[in-house]
């Protein structure tokens, strides 16, 4: 009998495997796949940055039909906003913003605050380190009040034009850079549309900032199709909303902190309100005044009797 082979030599030599892994899946996108190569190459050329703004529009309670249709107007002008529940206004109302503009996911907010159901105030601010401008808001004309001939795309991109005295001091400069913040949509934003046709305009008349919203027209007739660069036959229709901002105070911090500027010709509501009620208590005095004259004048000069008084009498 042959002798059996070790269980060794039958073995057939097999080379060792490789670690095959499967190729990483590209990413999706709404432009397309993007592969994940291309996009480090892309981060190490040239770091690019995006704007990441998201604005929290909301009012305090009790507030005006009025001033909640203008809100609503504002909410509708920025497709990077969102709005939220009513907010009671009390002294603790910066904690509980800052707070829902972090459970938002945001850092800016636009805060209409209304009192005595006159008056309106619109809180500005960068949450959550500041900083913060408190508004008093006046001339207020919502879109459904004019009812004006202009009409633009809702969620396209607006240009923001500045006056030029926004450049003069330093907190025009702070407003200018924070309303660009806030006002400013940012680019490829999923709810914006990728072109620009109407016009924020900010301007400083009387130490007020003015707002106007215009449209841009541009003719469509083949006759009268504007060449690119043309800009002589475009025209600014208005759509609406018209407000005035003016500046009370400008803070450090979110809501509050340390005083960067105060408006020194800032007169409050409730001030005019007074001085019209004493105009209007002085006319009452007066006409008390003139009474105890004129039965002082009588007293001290009274009439001669007259002869013929009683000649009827008998």
């Amino acid at each position: 009998m042959g002798k059996k082979r070790k269980h060794s030599e039958t073995e057939v030599a097999v080379p060792p495997k490789k670690d095959t892994i499967a190729a990483e899946r590209p990413k999706r996108t709404l432009l397309g796949w993007k592969d994940k190569n291309e996009e480090v190459n892309k981060e190490s050329d040239s770091i690019v940055f995006r704007n990441k703004e998201k604005v929290l529009v909301t009012c305090s309670r009790r507030i005006n039909y009025r001033y909640r249709h203008l809100m609503l107007n504002v909410v509708s002008l920025l497709p990077h906003c969102k709005k939220d529940n009513k907010v009671e206004s009390k002294a603790s109302k910066g904690t509980t913003l800052n707070e829902l503009v972090e459970l938002k996911g945001g850092n800016s907010c636009l805060f209409f605050e209304c009192r005595k159901h006159k008056d309106l105030y619109l809180w500005m601010a960068k949450c959550p380190n500041g900083p913060s401008v408190k508004f008093l808001v006046n001339a207020v004309h919502t879109m459904e009040e004019l009812k004006l001939t202009g009409n633009h795309l809702k969620g396209s991109r607006p240009i923001l034009t500045f006056s030029d005295n926004f450049d003069k001091d330093a907190h025009w400069k702070l407003l200018k850079e924070m309303i660009i913040q806030i006002f400013g949509i940012p680019k490829d934003h999923r709810k914006s549309k990728p072109y620009h046709d109407h016009v924020f305009v900010f301007s400083i008349v009387d130490d007020h900032i003015w707002f106007r919203n215009y449209q841009i027209a541009v003719p469509h007739i083949e006759a009268d199709k504007v060449a690119r660069g043309g800009l002589e036959n475009m025209t600014l229709v208005e759509v609406g909303p018209r407000f005035c901002l003016n500046p009370i105070k400008i803070f450090g911090g979110s809501f509050g902190g340390p005083t960067l500027y105060e408006n020194p010709f800032y007169i409050s509501p409730n001030q005019i309100r007074a001085l019209e009620k004493r105009k209007k208590a002085g006319k009452y005095a007066k006409k008390v005044k003139a009474k105890t004259r004129r039965k002082m004048h009588e007293l001290s000069n009274p009439l001669e009797p007259d002869e013929f008084a009683e000649m009827w009498k008998e």
